[in-house]
């Protein structure tokens, strides 16, 4: 049995599945396309005909060899095969997942079952390829991962600045805000806080300045994306 990596302990993970660094926010505009599978030839010929595509790309022959690599802060995605020697492709998805460092998957294997790529797929993956597969159908699998990863990468980058923006709020602030994205008026504010309506009317608004928002609606759809719930009100 394999024990995986959590996000937040590095104890009950063995050496040969511990991944490096925490989780990965992409900040430049490239990308890079990780082949994992064992077989040489397949790395060699994979490798030729992305690159012949304008892909940059890096191979590893093992999942240990892929976690062993120091992954740069980049769009980047996996094409991985299934069988691997030591831990399989499987598990290399489950580690990254845990660690909270998945990324856009695509598995290629020429041993594929229905229960293996259920598996798969319900861990993320773009796709499932049975070997020999069409050159064209790997190549319009990386650039839908690809794409998904692009997409990941903007919306971190767009909670990123959100939280920053939360963190810059007082704790009176913060209780105001949660009111406000509830639905309530500054009059019921005030009620529930045990504040004059005066004073919940200037916290409102610098709740409003520091979220850089112009409308409620704009604070509500901010505060969902960093996960924080409207404030129950009696």
């Amino acid at each position: 049995m394999i024990h995986y990596l959590r996000p937040d302990r590095t104890s009950a993970v063995p050496e040969n599945l511990a991944v490096q660094g925490g989780p990965a926010v992409a900040t430049g505009p490239d990308s890079v396309v990780y082949v994992v599978d064992d077989d040489e030839s397949i790395r060699r010929s994979l490798a030729r005909n992305m690159r012949a595509a304008g892909l940059t790309v890096e191979t590893f022959s093992s999942a240990q060899a892929f976690l062993a690599h120091d992954l740069p802060d980049r769009v980047a995605c996996l094409v991985l095969d299934v069988r691997l020697p030591g831990a399989s492709g499987l598990d290399l998805q489950t580690a990254l997942l845990e660690a909270n460092r998945a990324m856009p998957t695509i598995f290629i294997t020429g041993f594929g079952n229905v229960p293996m790529s259920v598996q798969a797929m319900k861990g993320g993956a773009i796709d499932f390829l049975q070997k020999p597969f069409d050159e064209n159908e790997l190549l319009s699998a990386v650039e839908r991962a690809l794409a998904r990863g692009r997409q990941a990468r903007a919306e971190r980058a767009e909670r990123l600045i959100i939280q920053r923006r939360f963190d810059t709020l007082t704790r009176r602030e913060r209780e105001v805000l949660e009111l406000v994205v509830a639905g309530l008026l500054n009059k019921q504010i005030a009620f529930n806080l045990g504040a004059a309506e005066k004073t919940v009317k200037i916290h409102r608004g610098r709740v409003m300045h520091k979220m850089q928002v112009e409308s409620v609606a704009d604070l509500v759809r901010m505060t969902q994306r960093i996960g924080i719930e409207p404030s129950k009100t009696s």
